[in-house]
């Protein structure tokens, strides 16, 4: 058994018993792994708080771990940054439902990453401290895919079609998951920029939708075992109103 001291971040929160919760971290040193944080729920004077646990909140944390045990003890936690809007607004909390469940499914391996870590850090922040960001979670998803390692082969970005089985520019549009036309103007303005930039492109509502959903399709066919998130109709409800 040791002792590990990382930032984290936190993906998910699931109620184990009247009194326990799951908690899944993604951390700097040591990747994914998952707490039981046994008698949460019913106590008030314990180091770990519930509120600490909302998903993407960033932590310090220490605990104990132990080979081949699937729940490990977290016995300290901090929040290392405070965030000011990603829980209390309906746009950003849809959003934040969205991206823990991509990244519950989307992150599989348990080693750690640490620039996947410093993405994430990054992103959330930014998110955050900006209010046009009705475009933050299509772009957050095609970046991902950068530290996932099946980001587009932008080499001939030139071409008229993009198949996204291939990860790559073609011409060839016979066969399926290919994407074109208007669909592909609107997936190309995403390659290359960064959250700032992301603030100037503007989408329609129907152009959004069908670009998250073939970003959605990007990711299931790359990733064995990624489920759609359910939040997805929950998003499609806020930015359709």
């Amino acid at each position: 058994m040791a002792d590990v001291t990382t930032k984290a971040i936190v993906i998910s929160a699931i109620k184990y018993s009247d009194t326990s919760i799951i908690v899944k971290l993604y951390t700097k040193e040591v990747g994914l792994v998952s707490y039981l944080l046994k008698g949460i729920l019913k106590s008030k004077k314990g180091k770990l708080k519930t509120a600490y646990f909302q998903p993407l909140t960033q932590l310090n944390i220490v605990a104990s771990h132990q080979k081949n045990r699937n729940l490990q003890i977290l016995k300290e936690a901090q929040v290392i940054h405070v965030y000011n809007s990603l829980h209390t607004t309906i746009v950003k909390q849809s959003i934040v439902m969205f991206v823990s469940e991509i990244l519950s499914s989307a992150i599989q391996e348990e080693e750690n990453n640490s620039l996947l870590y410093d993405y994430l850090e990054r992103s959330f922040i930014w998110f955050d401290s900006h209010e046009h960001i009705s475009s933050f979670h299509l772009l957050f998803l095609l970046n991902l895919t950068k530290f996932l390692g099946f980001y587009p082969d932008t080499s001939n970005s030139n071409l008229n079609g993009f198949h996204l089985e291939e990860g790559l520019f073609t011409e060839n549009m016979n066969e399926k998951e290919i994407i074109k036309a208007d669909e592909l103007i609107q997936f190309k303005k995403l390659l290359g920029i960064n959250f700032d930039s992301v603030e100037n492109i503007n989408f329609t509502k129907i152009q959004r939708q069908k670009l998250l959903q073939t970003l959605i399709r990007y990711f299931e066919l790359h990733l064995g075992g990624f489920r759609k998130p359910k939040s997805l109709a929950v998003l499609e409800t806020v930015f359709s109103r």
